[in-house]
């Protein structure tokens, strides 16, 4: 898939002094692409929308417990 497109933002949860950065990208038609900040060339993991939205709805739910 071509991501040249993808507007990428760090997650708000990233911890940026440690460089452990987590983009994602959600601005692609049909899919969320996210990747490692460190390594912006290298493979990004895509993910149907809905699945990403229940990732993000349940690591929410679990992190409150």
């Amino acid at each position: 898939m071509d991501l040249n497109d993808a507007r990428w933002r760090k997650s708000s949860r990233s911890n940026g002094n440690g460089g452990e950065c987590v983009e994602v990208a959600t601005n692609l038609l049909g899919v969320v692409a996210v990747r490692d900040s460190k390594n912006p060339a290298g493979s990004a993991l895509l993910f149907a929308p809905e699945v990403w939205a229940d990732f993000l709805t349940r690591i929410k739910t679990d992190s409150a417990v």
